[in-house]
C-alpha cells in the first residue's frame, strides 16, 4: 500500500526503507509492545531447552503469555515453529511464571494464568504466500504481523488475517503430535462459540448489532475472547456477550466520562464484571439501537 505526503496540494510518495537487522525490528516492537499489541513486556532472548524466544510478553486482558518472534527471511514454517514454542511453554509453565515474577516483581501463580489463551506472534517485513496460507484456520493460536519502515521514521504494523470461512486446525491436528498436544490445551475462540447455542432471535440481533458497530469504521476488528466478543479499534471499545433473551455489553469508558442522557447504562465500576470499562447495558431488541449507538460511538472515539 503506497503512502503519500501532501506538499502544496501535490502527493509525494513516501518511500519504503529496509530493516538492516532483525534486532532493529525487535527493539522497536519491544519498546512499543503496549501501544501496538496491548501487551506487557517480560523478557528478551529467553532461552529454554535449546530454544530461544525473541520476546516474552504477557496479555493482562486474557491473563496469558505471548511469545513474539521477529524474521527478515521467509524460509521458516510458522506452523511448525509456532506450535513448537507453544508446546515448550505448556510443558514448562513454572519457568514462564518465574520469568514474569522476576520481571514484574510480583507473585503470579500458575492458576492465575489462562494457558488456553497462549499464542505466538511472528513479526516480519514480509511473509511468503505459503506462510500466509498456513494460517488459514479460524482457531490458530498464531498471528502474522507485517512491519513496514518508511522514510522519515514512519512505521506501520499490519496483521494478516485468515479468511472468515477457514476451517479448524483440529482437522489436521492428528498429522502432528505437537499440534495435537497443543490443541488439547490451547483454545482460540470464534463468534460461532457464542452463537451456536443462542436463540435464533439473539443470533439475528447480534448480527444487526455487529453491522451497526462495523459501520463506524471499516478497520474495526472483531476479537472473540474467552468470556466475550471484543470489538476493537486501537483497543477494545465494546465487549459483548450473547445470552438467553438478550445481549450484554460493556463499554470501555471510565466512570464519569459517558454521556448517557437516558440512563441506559449501569455503573459497574465497583463490582466484578466481565468486559472492559465501567459501564454495562443489555440489548433485547433492535429498536434500542437508536439510543444505544450514541453511547457506543463515544467509546469508539475514546479508544480509536
Amino acid at each position: 500500500m503506497a503512502l503519500y505526503n501532501l506538499q502544496n496540494h501535490k502527493l509525494v510518495t513516501i518511500k519504503e526503507e529496509s530493516f538492516k537487522l532483525e534486532k532493529e525490528i525487535q527493539i522497536i516492537t519491544e519498546k512499543n509492545l503496549e501501544y501496538v499489541f496491548g501487551l506487557k513486556f517480560v523478557k528478551s532472548e529467553l532461552a529454554l531447552h535449546n530454544l530461544r524466544f525473541d520476546t516474552l510478553a504477557f496479555d493482562a486482558e486474557n491473563k496469558s503469555f505471548v511469545i513474539i518472534e521477529y524474521k527478515r527471511d521467509k524460509n521458516f514454517s510458522v506452523i511448525d515453529q509456532g506450535y513448537a514454542y507453544l508446546s515448550l511453554m505448556l510443558n514448562n509453565k513454572a519457568d514462564f511464571i518465574l520469568e514474569y515474577n522476576e520481571s514484574a516483581n510480583t507473585n503470579l501463580k500458575r492458576d492465575d494464568v489462562d494457558w488456553s489463551q497462549s499464542r505466538v506472534i511472528f513479526v516480519s517485513p514480509v511473509f511468503s504466500k505459503y506462510q500466509q496460507q498456513a494460517i488459514n484456520f479460524r482457531d490458530l493460536p498464531i498471528e502474522l504481523w507485517e512491519i513496514t519502515k518508511y522514510q522519515n521514521d514512519l512505521i506501520q504494523y499490519d496483521r494478516l488475517k485468515s479468511p472468515e470461512t477457514s476451517e479448524s486446525i483440529n482437522k489436521i491436528s492428528k498429522s502432528s503430535e505437537t499440534v495435537e498436544r497443543v490443541t488439547e490445551e490451547v483454545r482460540v475462540y470464534t463468534e460461532d462459540d457464542y452463537l451456536k447455542t443462542a436463540d435464533e432471535e439473539i443470533v439475528d440481533l447480534y448480527e444487526e448489532l455487529k453491522n451497526q458497530i462495523l459501520s463506524l469504521d471499516n478497520k474495526i476488528e472483531i476479537v472473540p475472547k474467552k468470556k466475550y466478543i471484543a470489538f476493537k479499534a486501537s483497543s477494545n471499545f465494546i465487549d459483548v456477550l450473547p445470552q438467553k433473551g438478550k445481549i450484554k455489553c460493556w463499554l470501555n469508558m471510565p466512570k464519569g466520562e459517558l454521556n448517557d442522557p437516558y440512563g441506559i447504562s449501569r455503573d459497574v465500576s465497583g463490582i466484578g464484571h466481565w468486559g472492559n470499562g465501567d459501564y454495562e447495558f443489555s440489548i433485547s431488541s433492535s429498536s434500542e439501537f437508536i439510543n444505544l449507538m450514541p453511547l457506543i460511538k463515544q467509546s469508539y472515539e475514546k479508544n480509536k
